[in-house]
């Protein structure tokens, strides 16, 4: 029988032998922000999104650390402000505030799927803004 050696990693963390979207790296970051861009119709899927961005953090290369840091803040304050927003909704700028939170979050889904298609770590990946 075959032995087979030990995985070696290729550029974005995925293996020669597949599995990479689950694997920490650019695959699985990338399946994090689609699935964060895909909750827009199907919500539940920014929650497949935040457990999968928990269970890598922590196992990944630097640049990419700042991508799971980043995606985790996306959610837990994309929640806070939606909350404000609904409370607000009551006096009628939380209509408002509502559509600036999604403008807010595709922006920053779209900035990590950019800088993670090209491996870059985001700057500041503590910001509450962009």
């Amino acid at each position: 029988m075959h032995e087979e050696g030990p995985r070696t990693p290729l550029p974005g963390g995925s293996t020669p032998n597949g599995g990479g979207w689950f694997e920490p790296g650019k695959n699985n970051i990338m399946l994090i922000y689609g699935l964060y861009l895909v909750s827009a119709i199907v919500g539940v899927t920014a929650f497949v999104g935040l457990i999968m961005a928990y269970m890598s953090r922590g196992t990944a290369q630097p640049w990419a650390e700042t991508h799971y840091t980043w995606a985790i803040r996306t959610f837990w304050i994309g929640v806070l402000y939606t909350i404000i927003s609904s409370i607000l909704a009551l006096v009628a700028i939380g209509f408002l505030l509502m559509i600036l939170v999604a403008i807010w979050a595709i922006v920053r889904i779209i900035a990590g799927l950019q800088k993670a298609s090209r491996e870059e770590p985001m700057p500041n990946p503590q910001s509450w803004l962009f």
